[in-house]
């Protein structure tokens, strides 16, 4: 029976995972990205004729657009299934107008259907909803693009006069540049100033070792900047140890005061995209490339015990909103493996603090909360396995928000001491 329907994504793997969900009357292929860009070359934007833009198709397209247009003869409706962000969105559009261009587009059903994670659940769920290409998203793309182009091309040539050997400008790392060169100019211009901590390796009765800091001399507390100079820390250190006093065997050391307090400590909210390469460079030493290829992995799906299913939702957001319907699994995970006590009267509400920040997609959390990164890691490699586990407990919460540890009170309390002289 031949299929009624095309269904066009951006990469083979994403398209291999759907194709699983919706069965031998769909027709699933790979755009494999984006399938036209502008030429590198003047005029390619006409700001004079309303920013009129030229399109030519991509070196690596032929191939790709061939499979789409052979398919695209055959079937009723075509589902462009792209990523569901900006470029998402453009390169559907592309498509659209390729199609337009080759007398195909009248002649087929043309939706768009876009979802956060590629689970079997949310694709039907996305074709049941299928809409039109989103204009707006479109036109920001475009703006985007023509101000790349025309940033480029105006700055490139001044470059590469000025400095023989350099690449390109461009719209993003001009002003980064800029930037770090006027950081670069306040460190030049900076005046810095000598200062030192004195720190004694101390043991409780019970041998355990720990570092304290002086933090007080003659009475005073010290600042940052009250020991200045080797004269002065060398003068304090003697007097710690007692040199010069011939009776003296040293400064006695004990635990003046005791501070105990409750300290309430928030999980930190979900990942974005920023957020996400910040964690994975600082605790998997992950460069962002690699942090994103993993994560696009992951976000396509893992055979798990023979079901292929996208583990996380969707990698690129400034968003740091949770569906409904994630949030309530959450609870469930926190009540089975906690217990009532754990779990909050009400739901964490979380604001995005960056600016212009596109919150039309979810944060980034597993696809199901109750996939532990134990469950699943035999199904990974071992990038991928790390990456999953810094998502999955980044999105649970931990057993308690408070922490009242007696050793974490004796051990604040230590660290404050002062020494008497």
């Amino acid at each position: 029976m031949a299929a009624h329907n095309l269904v066009i994504v951006e990469s083979p793997a994403k398209a291999k995972t759907i194709n699983k969900y919706l069965g031998p009357d769909y027709i699933v292929v790979a755009s494999f990205g984006h399938v036209r860009d502008l030429p590198a070359k003047n005029g390619s934007v006409d700001p004079e004729n309303g920013f009129a833009m030229q399109w030519e198709l991509g070196e690596r397209s032929s191939k790709p657009l061939g499979e789409i247009l052979s398919n695209a003869k055959k079937v009723d409706t075509i589902y462009l299934a792209t990523d569901p962000d900006r470029e998402g969105e453009a390169i559907s559009w592309h498509i659209t107008e390729y199609l337009k261009e080759k007398n195909i587009a009248e002649k087929v059903s043309i939706k768009r259907v876009a979802f956060n994670e590629i689970t079997k659940a949310a694709v039907q769920e996305a074709f049941k909803n299928a809409r039109d290409v989103d204009k707006n998203l479109v036109d920001a793309y475009l703006a985007r693009r023509a101000l790349d182009y025309l940033v480029g091309f105006t700055l490139s040539p001044v470059l590469w006069r000025k400095l023989p050997g350099s690449r390109s400008a461009g719209r993003v790392q001009s002003v980064a540049l800029r930037l770090i060169c006027e950081r670069e100019a306040e460190i030049e211009v900076f005046n810095p100033e000598e200062y030192w901590s004195i720190e004694a390796l101390l043991a409780t009765k019970e041998g355990k070792a720990f570092t304290s800091r002086l933090s007080s001399l003659d009475g005073k507390k010290i600042e940052k900047m009250t020991i200045n100079n080797q004269a002065v820390a060398d003068t304090a250190v003697g007097r710690i140890r007692g040199e010069g006093r011939p009776n003296d065997k040293g400064q006695a050391y004990k635990v003046a005061t005791i501070d105990k307090r409750q300290v309430k400590r928030n999980p930190y909210p979900p990942f974005i995209t920023s957020t996400l390469q910040q964690e994975a460079s600082r605790k998997l030493r992950f460069g962002a490339t690699k942090t994103m290829r993993t994560a696009q992995s992951l976000y396509e799906g893992a055979d798990i015990g023979g079901e292929t299913v996208g583990l996380i939702t969707y990698m690129r957001t400034d968003g740091i909103t949770l569906s409904g319907e994630a949030i309530a699994a959450a609870r469930k995970f926190i009540e089975n493996k906690f217990g009532d006590k754990y779990l909050p009267e009400s739901p964490r509400a979380y604001k995005s603090k960056v600016k212009n920040a596109q919150e039309a997609h979810e944060a980034i959390r597993p696809t199901d909360i109750f996939r532990t990164p134990e469950s699943v890691a035999k199904y990974l490699n071992e990038d991928e396995a790390k990456l999953y586990e810094l998502i999955w407990k980044r999105r649970s919460p931990s057993t308690s928000s408070t922490m009242t540890a007696r050793s974490f009170f004796t051990r604040r309390a230590l660290l404050s001491l002062s020494t008497a002289f």
